[in-house]
């Protein structure tokens, strides 16, 4: 739904507000038109029925309304006296529209000083329920959310089970364009297929300030922008739509942002023509042949144990067993292979080759080689034609929503000629630092402004899934920071002593209040 249409529904909404409510406003001592006032008429909504008027706002923020609307139409009716379970039931049942039987067919006497603690231990719970979903949905959606890491693309930085807390808050939060959803889950119901939206109807995108802005080398993590996942809800399609802050998440490091210019080559990037500096815990890896001797015995298990080497490594040659293929080595790895005895020599290996897999799929680039390529900026022009339109074509089309026809040379754009095209938005680009095992921009291109999640800031638990007993767990790696200098430090013994201070202090609390009384 556009700006237009929402306004539209909101105006509706208030005259069916004000039609079904006039005569409790009266009733409850309040002048009729202030039920038809919007945003006043909530207020006082609130003071009639008792409530805090801070309530007010959680009715306008999306996912958690749909929490608050079926309270609020039961608080509503207990505030005339209507408190049974039938009552409630059908307040809910009829999406609040009992309350127009209510206003208009019932004799209204309005419970001015009626009791706000729950009448059982039922209700308290319910109560206290809602209002933990509430505080917890607010915190997922516009503060902190937990995210955990599928795939080795960030190998290194961070691994395969690693839990970590995204920050919502420092490139700012975005507010929720699917208005209808299960609250606290992403595109699908736990231990199901089902999904977990409605497609419909839908906000326009915004986002609340940031404290930062996305900057180089930065891990982001961002909704995969060319997401289909077709398998997971209609097996009858290719593509299954999925709205923006639907589609799967993904973490990757940003390397490029708006207005760069990126190239790669033989797999190290360069930003504008200079080498992109990347931080120390960042730690690019490459697949490398490795060449043994055949006379020294190498005991390549200690070797890959001590090298942290996780990704498939194989012989090349089963009956020789003298060339070992490795899928992913930092560059410090490889130098330490090279001075092991046995070890004749250790061979990165970069493509040559032309890759049509790799965006924009013009027969011309690879992996390894690639570019350069300009990370459209919002409000830069770019000019039009059958050679450029391939970088920008889903950006048109798909992420800024034109009508993109193309006639030979011709291209249109809303019916119109087109020879040059303004950005509408920002864009970056996302490579994973395992170079050889991560499908990133490389591969789908660049990742639109409006698909940012958050930032990464703390690794508050970390699973090794080839770890047993006690060392599933990797200590050194819990409640260390994402970002920072130097290598990642654990805070752990910290925290554990912050808990420990906190219980001693609050028995001693404890018994210092029951010796005054």
């Amino acid at each position: 739904m556009s700006a237009y249409q929402w306004f539209i529904f909101f105006l509706l909404l208030q005259i069916v507000h004000f039609l079904g409510t006039w005569k409790l406003y009266e009733s409850a001592g309040r002048k009729r038109w202030e039920a038809a006032i919007p945003v006043y008429n909530a207020i006082v909504l609130m003071k009639i029925i008792g409530r805090p008027t801070w309530w007010t706002v959680l009715l306008f923020l999306p996912i958690i309304n749909l929490i608050i609307f079926p309270v609020i139409w039961v608080e509503t009716l207990r505030s005339f006296g209507k408190r049974s379970g039938l009552d409630t039931f059908l307040g809910i049942i009829t999406l609040g529209f009992y309350i127009y039987y209510v206003n208009y067919t019932q004799k209204l006497e309005y419970v001015a000083d009626r009791s706000l603690t729950p009448h059982n231990k039922t209700a308290d719970t319910i109560s206290s329920l809602l209002f933990a979903v509430v505080v917890a949905t607010i915190v997922h959606t516009y503060l902190i959310q937990p995210f955990t890491i599928p795939t080795s693309s960030l190998e290194k930085s961070l691994l395969v089970g690693d839990f970590l807390f995204v920050s919502k808050m420092n490139y700012g939060a975005r507010v929720p364009m699917t208005t209808i959803a299960l609250p606290m889950v992403h595109d699908s119901i736990p231990l199901t297929k089902n999904k977990s939206y409605l497609t419909y109807p839908q906000l326009p995108y915004m986002r609340l300030p940031g404290i930062q802005n996305i900057d180089r080398t930065d891990i982001v993590v961002f909704n995969w922008p060319v997401d289909t996942v077709f398998k997971f809800f209609d097996t009858s399609k290719r593509r299954a739509y999925k709205p923006v802050d639907k589609k799967s998440n993904y973490v990757k490091r940003c390397v490029g942002v708006p207005g760069d210019t990126l190239s790669i080559k033989d797999g190290v990037i360069y930003i504008d023509g200079k080498l992109l500096q990347l931080p120390e815990r960042a730690k690019p890896q490459f697949s490398y042949k490795v060449a043994l001797d055949g006379k020294t015995a190498v005991n390549l298990e200690y070797l890959f144990k001590d090298l942290d080497i996780t990704d498939p490594a194989f012989f090349t040659d089963d009956s020789k067993r003298d060339t070992l293929f490795l899928s992913a080595l930092t560059e410090a790895g490889a130098q330490r292979l090279k001075n092991t005895p046995g070890i004749t020599a250790v061979i990165k290996q970069v493509s040559r080759d032309v890759d049509n897999g790799v965006f924009p799929h013009i027969n011309k680039w690879n992996r390894d080689n690639y570019g350069p390529i300009y990370i459209p900026e919002q409000g830069k022009t770019v000019v039009l034609t059958t050679e450029t339109l391939p970088f920008y074509s889903a950006i048109i089309s798909d992420y800024e929503n034109n009508d993109l026809k193309v006639n030979g040379s011709e291209i249109r754009i809303n019916g119109k000629v087109a020879t040059s095209y303004t950005f509408g938005q920002n864009y970056y680009w996302m490579m994973g630092d395992n170079r050889h095992n991560s499908e990133d921009s490389r591969y789908w291109g660049f990742v639109p402004e409006n698909h940012i999640v958050g930032k990464p800031v703390f690794i508050w638990l970390s699973i090794d899934p080839n770890g047993k007993g006690l060392n599933k767990i990797r200590w050194d790696r819990v409640f260390t920071t994402v970002s920072g200098e130097g290598q990642p430090q654990s805070y752990f013994k910290l925290f554990l002593l912050g808990l420990v201070i906190f219980f001693v202090g609050e028995y001693f609390w404890k018994k210092r209040k029951e010796r005054k009384n």
